[in-house]
């Protein structure tokens, strides 16, 4: 640096660079004061810079900034409430009062609530149908003959022992940041409480001002030889809120593998707005027992268009998989299911030996506004997550 101010110096009076300085006229204390003033202005000139940089950074669009992840872990009511940007996500519950573990609700980034509210918070006008649907969730109808799927306290006690139940025992990490993660341990049991199958899962929760990112890794290992036999209901479920419902006035009737029979209602309120697109151009109706990378379902929701999509991951069984996607609202991938969405030309069997694995990743992607995500977009998010 001395060299650097002297050759400056040397620059302003024509100064030999033989001659030694205080020969050129000037003294010690003007030859202090230059280097003082040339100090001054480097420091002027490095806060000018950092201001525009704090000023370039801060005229970025929003939807451009992650936003903080934090939690609050209520271990006494088994839930984890999940925060993004300081405003309430969603909450992990796990209470010994719902069969399996869920994500409920699911909030979008401008604070709309995009699940169905039954069977835990009712709201007035939404359907009742199915109370097995309660926010997110990730189970089977068939593992060993036991059905994990429709197992609810609707079931009559002297029929609950054909239905199965994932218990979550330990809650393993909770870490905030810009990319928030929450993961448990679970077991998947008969009503005696017989293990069939470990469940360890992560969720990575992100966000930004208008939009929601879940990930999920699920692995599954066998305590025993298990079976996943060819099913209609699996795998990584979601209930729409009924505004994302697809518009219908027609009732309509769907039976379960013990033959159960459900009605849904249709409806003339004109709340519906939803429409489901698939990554194979495939929609409406058209949508179910279809195969995709991703499908979305799209619709408004008050002043804004809401979208959420669910995509599939290279790494997991049958893939890419087939949606169990019905206009009722009930949102599915389902790659365990081939039997039935190919009407029996083929079916996919998942068995695991004791002590084998398997694992299933999904993605889900929540956003709102006057845009939602676009097939190109889509494909690109899915191109990002097959990287993990």
């Amino acid at each position: 640096m001395e060299l650097s101010f002297e050759i400056l110096i040397r620059q302003v009076f024509r100064a030999n660079a033989n001659v030694p300085l205080v020969r050129t006229g000037l003294s010690a204390i003007n030859i202090n004061r230059i280097i003082r003033a040339y100090c001054s202005l480097l420091v002027i000139s490095f806060n000018a810079l950092c201001y525009l940089a704090l000023f370039i950074f801060s005229a970025l669009p929003a939807t451009a900034q992650e936003q903080v992840v934090t939690f609050n872990n209520d271990v006494a009511h088994k839930t984890v409430d999940v925060f993004v940007g300081g405003e309430l996500f969603t909450a992990f519950r796990y209470p010994d009062t719902v069969e399996k573990p869920v994500l409920f609700p699911l909030i979008a980034a401008n604070g709309t609530v995009i699940t169905r509210g039954f069977p835990l918070n009712p709201k007035a006008g939404e359907p009742t149908d199915h109370p097995h649907h309660i926010g997110l969730w990730f189970n089977f109808e068939n593992v060993n003959g036991l059905d994990f799927w429709n197992n609810s306290y609707a079931i009559a006690a002297n029929k609950k022992n054909q239905y199965g139940w994932i218990r979550t025992d330990k809650i393993t990490k909770v870490k905030s940041g810009a990319l928030g993660v929450l993961a448990y341990h679970a077991n998947w049991a008969n009503q005696a409480g017989q293990v069939i199958l470990e469940e360890t899962t992560e969720f990575e929760f992100s966000g930004t001002a208008n939009q929601r990112v879940i990930n999920r890794f699920t692995t599954l290992r066998a305590k025993m030889d298990a079976v996943f036999t060819d099913a209609k209901d699996g795998l990584l479920g979601l209930r729409l809120a009924h505004e994302l419902q697809m518009p219908t006035t027609n009732d309509e009737r769907f039976t379960d593998s013990k033959g159960i029979v459900t009605l849904v209602k249709g409806g003339t309120d004109n709340v519906p707005t939803g429409n489901y697109l698939t990554s194979a151009g495939k929609s409406v109706n058209d949508a179910w027992s279809s195969r995709g990378i991703w499908c979305k379902v799209y619709g408004k929701m008050g002043a804004d268009s809401m979208s959420i999509a669910i995509i599939d991951h290279p790494s997991n069984p049958n893939y890419p998989t087939f949606w169990h996607a019905r206009g009722y609202g009930l949102f599915a991938a389902n790659p365990l299911g081939e039997k039935v969405f190919t009407n029996g030309k083929s079916a996919k069997n998942l068995s695991l030996k004791k002590g084998e694995s398997v694992t299933f990743k999904y993605q889900v992607v929540i956003t709102n506004g006057q845009h939602t995500p676009d097939a190109k977009q889509l494909n690109k998010m899915a191109a990002q997550f097959a990287k993990k």
